[in-house]
């Protein structure tokens, strides 16, 4: 079977749901450190001034896990999210179809930014109609650092295939303990699709709520290039 490690993320991004879908097992990295500079609670979507990211603030102090991060609530953030949201959206085809979903999700105080995320992946992957397997990190309470931290958590979910970007043979994966373990690598060729949008040219790699919220029950095919 094949498996895809990733971060938990707020309003992932293309890629990150073709990932998912690709793949037999799924496993959210729920428990590594937080990264302040990174996309674990962060990401875009488009406006009519152009692609705007929208953050949920939170606190966060050196060397804390993704788990232990709180969300900064005395920042309303929910209601500016939500207004980007509704404000830019509102003519898509498909607003009123999921509109409810994040008016409600909006509307709840959360207090862990990993309970909103873990939220609004389920919702996201019910509603594309993706039906790999989910498992947490943190459910699996495997040891280790970097790469063999990732062998530990593909021999725990039974797989013998890890499914991966090309951008991480850049950054931490060492495909070397892959082979040594018995796992074949094998790389993500993401380009991103077309869809229509709306204000203005296409831009590519936004947050799935874009291409959701434009396309639909044609999400998943379109997400994948190809009829499903």
């Amino acid at each position: 079977m094949l498996v895809a490690i990733h971060q938990l993320h707020y309003l992932p991004w293309l890629r990150y749901l073709d990932k998912i879908h690709r793949s037999d097992v799924f496993v959210v990295l729920d428990d590594i450190q937080f990264n302040k500079n990174g996309w674990q609670n962060r990401n875009k979507l488009k406006t009519s001034s152009g692609p705007v990211t929208l953050t949920v603030p939170v606190r966060a102090k050196a060397q804390q896990k993704l788990n232990e991060t709180c969300i900064h609530n005395d920042v309303d953030w929910r209601k500016k999210h939500w207004r980007t949201l509704e404000q830019n959206y509102r003519k898509a085809i498909y607003f009123d179809d999921y509109a409810d979903f994040f008016e409600e999700t909006y509307s709840r105080p959360w207090e862990r930014l990993n309970d909103l995320n873990r939220h609004m992946l389920a919702f996201y992957c019910k509603t594309l109609g993706i039906g790999t397997t989910i498992v947490y990190s943190s459910d699996l309470r495997v040891p280790g650092i970097a790469t063999e931290r990732l062998v530990n958590l593909i021999k725990a979910v039974g797989c013998a295939r890890y499914y991966s970007g090309t951008h991480a043979l850049q950054s931490h994966l060492d495909p070397g303990l892959l082979e040594d373990a018995g796992i074949a690598l094998e790389l993500q060729e993401w380009h991103a699709p077309e869809y229509p949008q709306l204000h203005g040219p296409f831009v590519p790699d936004l947050s799935i709520v874009d291409l959701l919220l434009n396309c639909g029950p044609e999400s998943l095919e379109t997400l994948c290039g190809q009829p499903i």
